[in-house]
């Protein structure tokens, strides 16, 4: 028996309508990275559009491209990892949002721009503090004087400025705010006009409205994955998007098999770390193999009983961000882990626990 990855459409939807109202009148970007957090692309995307989100954020174009399969030629999806030039050629192609934080990937979509006789559209990232690639602000000057030019060339249009932060003070974000705001003044100084502010991720975006701006990029929240060490999901009013359970395919002196295990994305380190929800309540995931796992016994475990790994709803410590603490991780590694061969099927109701 293989184990499944249950999508709830009507949990997710729900989780939209809470963070859009949240953030308004910020949009909101749903983040689909690594085939939406696991959820897959081809099911959440319907979702958002039909909830009313306007962006994407695929972070790589093999995503956009699915995502623009699925969405049409109308929804905004934004990418920002462009390691080559044919990578940027295909952004441009398919008319992509391209999140730009250095001056020599502004300098080839340009230049690819103009091959295609086309005008790229810009967002320009500043290095707030995190380091994860962005323009240094000793630089930002010169790029954004850059940006002008080729904009007034027609190559492209700097329609947004952005930056990543680091999530792990109010004082750090404090400063990478700043440092936004400053990097935003330049920009208008040096003639840019962009309309798309965006600065905050799932965490910031739900708790500070003052780094909304205009639009906000939100993953794991909206797939009701918490952050580790912070409120549970339901504290954030959100619900787990996904139930990966398992079968029990036998009981023995050792435990209750159930036919789930690491070659299935379950970190083997999970094993004497973590409970499972059981028919029978909680027990404890007792050891990880490459197919199957062992949970503590319960009276009357028998064959086909269904075991949730991760995302009951009614016991909120079962979650993906729960395994993840017990390991020193975060959810959303959890989530992208679950093995694609795993099948994504369309939840059902659970039986209530014997």
């Amino acid at each position: 028996m293989t184990p499944a990855l249950r999508i709830d459409s009507a949990a997710l939807r729900e989780n939209l309508a809470v963070l859009r109202a949240r953030v308004a009148p910020a949009e909101l970007m749903l983040v689909v990275k690594d085939d939406a957090y696991g959820h897959q692309v081809s099911r959440v995307v319907p979702v958002a559009l039909g909830e009313g989100v306007s962006w994407i954020g695929a972070f790589d174009v093999a995503t956009a491209r699915a995502v623009r399969a699925v969405a049409g030629e109308r929804t905004r999806i934004f990418v920002w990892m462009l390691p080559t030039r044919d990578e940027v050629a295909d952004a441009v192609a398919l008319e992509l949002d391209l999140g730009v934080g250095d001056v020599e990937l502004l300098e080839d979509v340009a230049a690819v721009a103009r091959v295609a006789d086309a005008t790229a559209r810009v967002h320009l990232k500043i290095d707030t503090g995190l380091h994860r690639n962005g323009i240094r602000p000793e630089e930002w000057e010169d790029v954004v004087r850059r940006a002008a030019e080729l904009q007034d060339g027609g190559t492209i249009e700097v329609v947004g400025v952005w930056s990543h932060i680091a999530e792990a003070s109010d004082r750090d974000d404090d400063d990478a705010r700043a440092a936004f705001d400053r990097a935003l003044a330049q920009a208008l100084r040096a003639g840019l006009t962009p309309s798309l502010r965006h600065l905050a991720a799932s965490s910031a975006a739900s708790a500070r409205g003052e780094f909304r701006y205009d639009l906000v990029r939100v993953g794991a929240f909206a797939y009701g994955i918490a952050p580790a060490g912070g409120p549970t999901a339901a504290d954030l009013g959100l619900t787990p998007v996904a139930r990966l359970t398992a079968a029990v395919t036998g009981v023995d002196a050792a435990g209750v098999r159930i036919g789930i295990g690491s070659l299935h994305g379950l970190p083997s380190i999970l094993g004497g770390a973590v409970e499972v929800s059981t028919p029978s309540g909680r027990r404890r995931l007792l050891s990880v193999g490459p197919l199957e796992s062992i949970v503590q016994a319960w009276d009357g475990a028998a064959p086909a009983d269904e075991v949730v790994v991760y995302g009951d709803p009614a016991a909120g410590h079962v979650s993906a961000t729960a395994l993840a603490e017990a390991i020193g991780t975060i959810g959303e590694e959890i989530a992208t882990r679950v093995s694609p061969r795993v099948p994504r099927t369309d939840e059902r109701p659970r039986l209530s626990p014997r």
